[in-house]
């Protein structure tokens, strides 16, 4: 930490981001179907409310622990 808060705020920020972009795509990875498959080209609702339910849970979890 600095003395600086808009510095910690970016830093923390990046932290943040970095760790959801990393815990999403391994979600993603270990999804037994390949998801962006199934939304993409299969138009699946499904596989699209999947993985919006685990990056919003991922991004719950990442606000919670910076928090």
């Amino acid at each position: 930490m600095t003395e600086f808060p808009i510095l910690n705020a970016l830093i923390f920020a990046g932290l943040g981001v970095l760790v959801f972009v990393v815990a999403f795509s391994l979600a993603i990875r270990l999804a037994p179907v390949d998801l962006w498959k199934e939304i993409k080209e299969e138009r699946n609702v499904a596989a699209a409310i999947v993985a919006a339910g685990a990056a919003l849970a991922i991004g719950w979890i990442v606000a919670a622990a910076m928090h």
